[in-house]
């Protein structure tokens, strides 16, 4: 597909296939040309699943945060490759299911970062940013899914 057909295209960012992070770059996607860039959604939750293993590694192990580690690791990650899913769903009902999928773990990462703040308060402030991120994305997910049940 070119641009002329209107299709979402992502930025040529210029970087090798081998630069997974673009850490100085705001994601966005050309519309049209000269329009108003948007979020591109599916670089906006890799992002989120990097930064919650980041944020995973900087927590202390013990017995308390063995599980809160495993969990937010499992829900920070997974809503990636949900939505990879979602966007390459062949049924409408298979993009709903997979959407649905990502606004649980969104809400489950939400949770877990709480506990996390909970139990290493030196780290609240960037369980914070992180918490702020994953409410967005259940925000947004929640919207996709509603809109879709319209009838």
């Amino acid at each position: 597909m070119t641009d002329d057909e209107g299709m979402t295209k992502p930025e040529d960012s210029g970087h090798s296939e081998e630069s997974f992070r673009f850490d100085n770059e705001a994601p966005h996607v050309r519309e049209e040309p000269n329009r108003k860039p948007a979020y591109d959604l599916e670089e906006r939750t890799a992002r989120f699943g990097e930064a919650m293993i980041d944020f995973a590694k900087n927590i202390p192990a013990g017995p308390l945060t063995e599980r809160i580690i495993s969990q937010l690791l499992g829900a920070g990650t997974s809503v990636v490759p949900n939505y990879d899913e979602a966007d390459d769903a062949v049924s409408k009902k298979e993009f709903l299911k997979c959407i649905g999928t990502c606004k649980k773990e969104a809400r489950e990462s939400k949770d877990f970062l709480r506990m996390a703040a909970r139990a290493v308060p030196e780290l609240k402030s960037e369980a914070r940013e992180l918490w702020l991120e994953a409410r967005a994305l259940h925000l947004i997910f929640s919207k996709i899914w509603r809109s879709g049940n319209e009838k």
